[in-house]
């Protein structure tokens, strides 16, 4: 968005009352002019955010291999020069920068009653010749949704107009409910690289198709003349990432041979316009896919919860993929508008933050919510206490709240080292402002939350970094799982990103500053476990009970490990 644009102010929504100006000098336009014949509305990682919240962008996302320096690892300044971006309203939305000054001008993001005005007015300006695309994590994040088993965000995807959806956590409620709310839900889900399993299919378990796919793997929508197809790719490792125990009759993964054929078979039978992959992978596997298959028009992805704010453009043996995303917890919406002809198409894209304190909210939507959330309202507004800094998670390393939830179980626990895995969700508490109960949920509401306390040596400990640092920095895409580096207390340690397997994680110490022994055990907790089905308390209550005696949670500084070899990485800022 260049300074003209963001001046130009949203005139037809304006006088109808929809939104309301900003004071001073930036101002975003969401009442923009149709291009071409269909308009794609985008959004994804939502993360069960009803309401707005504050994000933070991180400081730390490092590229590696050939992604090293790319979109979407920019932050901060880097970010900026690299788009050209001057605006303080649009620093504050991509970066880190000065963003507790900034939050105090410019506001909350997101919302669904706020989402819901921004779509009409996108819908009703392209006179409804359009598509809403859900790029999945939509059903889970918050206090809410955990106890209404994702109904909530299901019933606010159907009034927010959802036409399309892939999905990741929504899985890790159960095949169960997750039947239950897909029957529930008014849109199409879809999803190519999800199988029934040999075992559940001689069980009785139909698959819907003789590929043995779980749900359509894609769907052909009619708009405008156009014959759209929107393929599903949800999160490849989901039995990996999270417990297998959610979703013993499938499997998952990245089947991108199996996509090319998927893709084939749809221009000779279907005689689609436009051919769309709607993802769950992260952004450099979708770029990495998108290299190897041809025939994608468009990728909308999601899962790293990048920021991407021009499309990246693909090419490989046969044609180019645009690469979109659009960051998460509904802070933003993309909008592809697109004029397709017969065998090429033109395009117009914006990545519009959602400025809720600037939008008058929808009547419905909040009525929905307002209804929704009263049964849990005594229990998610529990004030449990203030912190020093801002609190956020966010970033390839330790955010602060990932330092209260450490803190939290080494004390409660009584354990030397504590590990906690590397969510990327979880929205931006402002210092000194009141932490509820909701709050914590917003960083811990997950269906295998138990806590455990286990010795471990020391060894184990070390392996399991370098296993998690190879995840997240393995120069080829294919071997990332998304997430973030597992997050510490009690220890502290050198990492070396772009070292192969193995060679990452040195000078590891405790708190005692003595390095770690191998053959010594240590005793360690933790959540989230993945492997076993743990007995402890829920997290929420462990982060709950320390927040509760200290009340005031006074953190000097976040605590990161010693990076090295990365100072000429533009996924760096401190």
């Amino acid at each position: 968005m260049n300074r003209r644009e963001f001046l130009q102010f949203l005139t037809a929504g304006y006088m109808a009352g929809l939104v309301k100006p900003l004071h001073g000098s930036t101002r975003v336009n969401y009442n923009i002019k149709p291009f071409g014949n269909l308009r794609l509305i985008h959004l994804t990682d939502t993360h069960a955010q009803l309401d707005p919240m504050y994000f933070r962008e991180p400081n730390y996302n490092l590229g590696v291999g050939k992604n090293k320096n790319m979109p979407p690892h920019l932050v901060g300044k880097k970010l900026l020069d690299y788009y050209s971006i001057n605006s303080d309203l649009i620093k504050y939305a991509y970066t880190h920068l000065n963003f507790n000054e900034h939050a105090k001008v410019f506001g909350k993001f997101g919302g669904y009653a706020y989402l819901k005005t921004i779509v009409d007015i996108l819908k009703d300006a392209a006179n409804n010749n359009s598509l809403l695309l859900d790029g999945g994590d939509t059903w889970q994040g918050s206090g809410l949704s955990l106890l209404e088993n994702g109904k909530d965000m299901v019933e606010a995807s159907n009034i927010l107009g959802v036409d399309v959806m892939t999905g990741h956590w929504e899985f890790t409620y159960g095949e169960k409910i997750f039947l239950d709310n897909l029957r529930n839900f008014n849109g199409d889900f879809v999803a190519q690289n999800i199988s029934l399993t040999e075992e559940a299919i001689f069980d009785g378990m139909e698959p819907i198709d003789e590929s043995n796919h779980f749900q359509k793997p894609y769907v052909i929508k009619k708009i405008n003349n156009l014959r759209v197809a929107v393929i599903g790719q949800a999160f490849p490792y989901t039995p990996i990432a999270n417990p297998k125990r959610f979703v013993p009759n499938l499997t998952f993964g990245i089947r991108d041979a199996e996509l090319q054929g998927l893709i084939d078979k749809i221009k000779q039978n279907d005689n689609p316009s436009l051919i769309i992959l709607l993802s769950h992978n992260g952004v450099d596997v979708d770029k990495k896919m998108a290299s190897k298959v041809s025939g994608i028009d468009i990728i909308l992805g999601g899962h790293t919860h990048d920021v991407l704010p021009k499309p990246i453009i693909i090419s490989n043996r046969n044609s180019k993929t645009l690469v979109i995303n659009s960051g998460c917890n509904g802070k933003f919406i993309s909008m592809l508008d697109l004029n397709v002809k017969e065998s090429a198409f033109e395009y117009k894209y914006k990545l519009l933050p959602i400025l809720s304190n600037h939008i008058n909210p929808s009547i419905k939507m909040n009525k929905f919510i307002s209804n929704i959330k009263k049964p849990h309202l005594s229990h998610l507004n529990e004030i449990i206490g203030k912190s020093s800094l801002d609190l956020y998670r966010r970033g390839n390393f330790n955010g602060s709240f990932d330092n209260l939830i450490c803190d939290s179980m080494s004390n409660i626990l009584d354990s030397e080292i504590c590990l906690s895995p590397g969510f990327r969700w979880g929205p931006t508490l402002l210092a000194n402002e009141n932490i509820t109960m909701a709050d914590i949920y917003n960083h811990t509401a997950i269906t295998y939350p138990n806590v455990y306390r286990r010795e471990m040596s020391g060894e184990m400990i070390k392996n399991i970094l370098e296993d998690v640092a190879d995840n997240i920095f393995n120069p080829d895409p294919y071997y990332q799982q998304g997430g973030d580096m597992v997050r510490t207390t009690g220890l502290s340690y050198e990492i070396t990103p772009r070292n192969s397997i193995n060679n990452r994680i040195k000078n590891v110490r405790t708190n005692n500053g003595k390095l770690l022994i191998s053959n010594k055990n240590y005793v360690v907790s933790g959540w989230a476990s993945v492997n076993s089905e743990e007995t402890g308390r829920p997290i929420w209550d462990v982060t709950k009970e320390y927040l509760s005696n200290i009340k005031y949670y006074d953190l000097n500084q976040v605590r990161q490990p010693k990076i090295l070899k990365e100072n000429d990485n533009f996924g760096i800022e401190n």
